[in-house]
């Protein structure tokens, strides 16, 4: 349409520049515009609606009740019985339903008074009827229609109208992801963008959310003459971000206050195994060629699969392919590896058998123990033995006998009585008989024995000895 217009233009300026000389390309320059508008942009022709004067702009459009409203327009003359001149004054006026009667007309571009509060902000002698229509109320929702007053040129925009509603609640801004939203990853950097439909860019909202607090505020045009407020974010994502809520308002200023509306994303991030675990049950020391339970957990999404395997001296052997491992507990350590399409973590465990402590039996210092305090007590045995027999000295007394005598001891001794036999010395030339004829004379001696104090915790006793003297 801004190209049908510029050749509008340019043939008008063209024909007034020479319009003799120019006649015939101006005729034939003005059925190809007309066709082509026609044809393509004015399907209402096409219908049986006829207009001299046609406008662009959407055919619906809303905003809050104490806000304004942003109307794109531009519009397109089509001479009739009188020519449309835009280096003369033209006004633009908006009539509400239709333009048959004038109380129906709610604003004259040429008054400086009018129904409700619009201005046009587009230049109208560059075809630009651009509107902006101020502290609108419900009561103003209605069908607009556009007029022109050149001169003697006079045309409505029959056959394209706007429709404006006007709500008391705003609006949920847009939340938008770079990328693949359904096959976010971890390490991948994406552009997270909030953005808000702006109907007064003159007031646009107020975004914030809960990522970066600053983030800069932009109001762009968009291709058909409306406004959208955004905030952007670059994030890199991890697996702290997966179930991770954005949450994103618009606050919008009205007359009065503000309304303010909000939305939420929620983010799905797949991410590589994290905090794998192995653990066994029982744990502690267990028996050998009891039941043991391994079992391994990991966080990753997708979820991993588990493989566990058994690390021994001729390699590791895959044992199991599910997350819990059920045998008799034989081997030592074990391991399992978390695996998803992301990556993989490994966590091990060590299974400790009783009797066993690092590859030795542990009862084997004990046994040493043992034998050594055996060995110990067998030489107290054999020493307190040998200390129990008797090595009695014997000397000679004064009236020449003999006799056992007490071997010499500390002051704790015992006192025994034993029977000791005394013979008198007799001359050689003796005879037999008479040692038998005398009787025998019975001596009582105190006698001290000493016992082994290693042997015995008795005290010392006195023990009497009968002497028989012979």
């Amino acid at each position: 349409m801004q190209i049908l217009l510029k050749i509008w233009i340019n043939l008008y300026k063209q024909m007034k520049k020479d319009r003799q000389t120019m006649m015939a390309a101006l005729s034939e320059n003005m059925l190809t515009v007309n066709v082509l508008l026609s044809v393509f942009f004015l399907p209402g022709l096409v219908a049986g609606c006829t207009s001299h004067l046609h406008i662009t702009t959407p055919k619906e459009m809303e905003t809050l009740n104490g806000s304004c409203l942003h109307i794109p327009c531009t519009f397109v003359a089509i001479n009739g019985d009188a020519d449309f001149n835009n280096e003369t004054e033209i006004s633009g006026l908006w009539y509400i339903t239709n333009d048959k009667d004038e109380t129906n007309k709610v604003f004259d571009s040429s008054k400086s008074d009018n129904v409700y509060p619009m201005n046009i902000t587009g230049i109208l002698k560059e075809n630009d009827c651009t509107t902006l229509f101020s502290d609108l109320k419900t009561s103003y929702e209605d069908t607009y229609y556009f007029r022109i007053v050149n001169g003697q040129y006079k045309a409505t925009a029959t056959c394209e109208h706007v429709q404006i509603k006007v709500k008391d609640s705003a609006w949920e801004p847009n939340m938008t992801i770079s990328g693949d939203q359904t096959n976010l990853k971890e390490h991948q950097s994406v552009t997270v963008t909030c953005s808000a439909f702006t109907p007064c860019p003159h007031s646009p909202p107020e975004l914030t959310w809960n990522l970066q607090q600053d983030s800069l505020r932009q109001t762009e045009k968009n291709t058909d003459g409306t406004f959208t407020t955004k905030i952007q974010e670059n994030i890199t994502l991890s697996d702290t971000h997966d179930g991770y809520n954005i949450r994103c308002s618009a606050r919008y200023p009205v007359i009065g206050g503000n309304k303010t509306a909000e939305t939420e994303v929620t983010l799905s991030v797949s991410y590589a195994p994290r905090n794998t675990s192995a653990s066994i049950s029982p744990s502690g020391l267990v028996s050998a060629g009891s039941w043991v339970e391994l079992s391994c957990s990991s966080r990753a999404k997708p979820p991993p699969r588990f493989t566990w395997f058994r690390n021994n001296n001729d390699g590791d052997t895959n044992v199991s392919v599910w997350p819990v491992y059920s045998f008799n507990a034989t081997e030592e350590e074990y391991y399992c590896v978390a695996t998803n399409y992301l990556g993989n973590q490994t966590s091990s465990v060590r299974l400790r058998i009783k009797g066993i402590v690092n590859g030795h039996l542990f009862w084997l210092p004990i046994a040493l123990a043992i034998a050594l305090l055996v060995l110990i007590c067998l030489v107290l045995y054999v020493r307190c033995f040998k200390s129990k027999q008797p090595t009695p000295q014997q000397t000679q007394t004064p009236a020449g006998q003999e006799a056992a005598v007490q071997t010499p001891s500390a002051a704790a001794e015992d006192l025994q009585y034993g029977e000791v036999t005394f013979f008198k010395r007799k001359p050689e030339a003796s005879s037999t008989s008479e040692e038998h004829g005398k009787e025998e004379e019975t001596v009582y001696a105190q006698v001290r024995v000493s016992k082994s104090r290693k042997c015995s915790t008795h005290t010392t006793d006195d023990i009497y000895a009968q002497v028989k003297k012979k």
